[in-house]
């Protein structure tokens, strides 16, 4: 009688076991690059599709419970960076007085805020400014006061343009350039 027991338990552990490696075949977590930098919450691959977190696409998201639906609001932004009135993208290590402008279009919500910042290689985040929106269009421009910032040493420096959807949210980056700081 205690033979059987054990055969039962073992049949089923095996069964449980087999069931565990089959659902862990199909639902693969991996690993997701966009840009160059590493998706912080990654992906699944499930039956050979990848699927992503829709916040990983950047913009704001918005959950519908009822209609079961996602809707990404991303607009789009083209950001410029002037040193006087002279266009520029790489810049020696030093300091250096500049201002960001950036067009924004497309954009299909109201918004509250946008913010632009400048993060250092090192991942360190420096506001540059940011400011409340009274009127609100599909699209406008923004451009900040002359900023001086210090390019400390060389390597890839991130612009971000970002937006706030209301007053209780947090701002979301939207749009990004790259400043590369080159030693002299």
């Amino acid at each position: 009688m205690k033979w059987k027991r054990v055969l039962l338990c073992v049949m089923v552990f095996s069964l449980l076991g087999g069931s565990l490696l089959f659902a862990d075949s199909v639902n693969e977590k991996i690993r997701v690059l966009i840009n160059g930098k590493e998706a912080s919450d990654g992906g699944y691959l499930i039956d050979g599709t990848t699927y992503v977190p829709v916040r990983e696409a950047g913009g704001i998201t918005r959950w519908d419970n009822s209609n079961k639906r996602v809707t990404v609001i991303k607009p789009n932004v083209h950001i410029f960076l002037f040193k006087g009135d002279t266009v520029f993208g790489n810049v020696n290590v030093g300091k250096l007085k500049f201002n960001v402008f950036s067009q924004v279009d497309s954009l299909t919500t109201d918004v509250a805020a946008v913010k632009v910042t400048i993060t250092d290689p090192s991942g360190q985040v420096k506001d540059i400014q940011a400011q409340d929106l009274a009127t609100q269009k599909d699209n406008f421009w923004f451009r900040t006061y002359d900023f001086t910032y210090d390019f400390s040493r060389a390597g890839k420096y991130q612009v971000g343009f970002h937006i706030k959807e209301n007053a209780n949210s947090n701002y979301v980056l939207v749009a990004e350039k790259i400043i590369t700081a080159l030693n002299d």
